[in-house]
């Protein structure tokens, strides 16, 4: 299968299908289960930011060069390192003097399906709303938006690609930001075990991925959130883990307490190579993870109301984990070469 850009062109990223079949097992509701993972047609663009080569090639240069901070030292890739699912492997994101940042780097592995509000405490409406927080921010790249507008218009091979990208030269920070989304909205998972098996092929993963599977979707209730071939409901949830000033979606919505410590959803694309976990990286690997939610993490009346203790077995336990490696492709496109081809779409 070819992922579709819009109604007309196909950016080819790798997923390849394979034949459609049933899935079978212990738990009679696997195969409905299975159903509800199967890949979408299409990466979605928004209809006032619609994929083109030329943006995405443009943001794909903008993303990797340090010409968008201060001191020319950062990129976007200083965070999102492609080796490392696209976060930085840190607890919490760096500042540009090394310390810490309040939050962990969030990683941008099939962002496009990222449904606003973005951010862990959904500050960001739109992709196209983030770049310029992190660009100009003291502590990130610290490049106020007018100086980096400037230094882009006065350099020729950028105003030239702005000219093919666009109607027009003009170099501004919506188009700035219009170019950054389109080439982040092209970071999407390779296939998985776990694809090759949603499509059909029964010895992709072994039996205990299988328990694990629907112990995922049944039991443990981890498909609540966790749902969709992107592994996440886009939405916020006290699981337990925030406290005292760390608050999530609170933080706009101060009146909820059920949003109090609510941070969002994060896909578990990738999972096994996006350690430390948590919006603050305070649970450091997926034993860890699942010991959190065994035990149901702080309880409060805050905390969502399908957080609670589960008694896993180490069977069981085990078994998830087995079930999450399969969520893993292991292997890494070279994005920061790509030219992003267009093809005609699949029939």
């Amino acid at each position: 299968m070819a992922w579709k850009v819009g109604a007309a062109v196909a950016v080819v990223l790798g997923f390849v299908g394979v034949g459609a079949g049933s899935g079978s097992g212990p738990d009679p509701r696997r195969s409905g289960w299975r159903d509800g993972y199967r890949p979408p047609a299409e990466i979605p663009f928004p209809a006032e930011n619609p994929y083109t080569a030329a943006r995405a090639e443009l943001g794909r240069r903008l993303f990797f060069d340090p010409i968008l901070s201060g001191d020319r030292t950062r990129s976007c890739a200083t965070c999102h390192v492609p080796d490392l699912a696209w976060a930085d492997g840190r607890a919490r994101a760096a500042t540009r003097q090394q310390g810490d940042m309040d939050l962990r780097t969030p990683t941008l592995v099939n962002v496009a399906w990222q449904d606003g509000p973005l951010g862990w405490d959904g500050k960001f409406p739109t992709l196209e709303s983030v770049s310029a927080m992190p660009i100009t921010a003291p502590g990130n790249m610290n490049l106020p938006m007018a100086e980096a507008l400037t230094r882009l218009s006065g350099d020729p091979d950028y105003v030239a690609a702005f000219a093919g990208a666009f109607a027009d030269p003009a170099i501004t920070r919506e188009r700035l930001e219009a170019v950054l989304a389109t080439f982040e909205r092209l970071i999407v998972t390779a296939p998985t075990p776990f694809d090759r098996w949603i499509a059909g092929q029964e010895d992709a993963i072994g039996d205990p991925a299988k328990r694990g599977f629907d112990l995922f979707n049944g039991r443990a209730g981890c498909a609540s959130c966790h749902s969709g071939w992107s592994f996440t409901d886009n939405s916020f949830h006290d699981i337990g883990v925030g406290s005292g000033a760390d608050i999530g979606r609170g933080r706009f919505k101060p009146t909820s307490v059920a949003l109090q410590y609510a941070f969002k959803t994060p896909t578990l694309r990738e999972i096994g190579q996006r350690g430390p976990y948590m919006h603050d990286g305070s649970v450091p690997n997926l034993e860890a993870v699942i010991d959190l939610y065994d035990r149901g993490g702080i309880e409060r009346p805050s905390r969502a109301r399908a957080i609670k203790p589960l008694h896993l077995t180490g069977a069981e336990r085990a078994d998830l984990l087995a079930f999450l490696a399969t969520l893993s492709a292991r292997t890494e496109r070279d994005l920061m070469t790509a030219s992003f081809a267009a093809h005609p779409p699949a029939p």
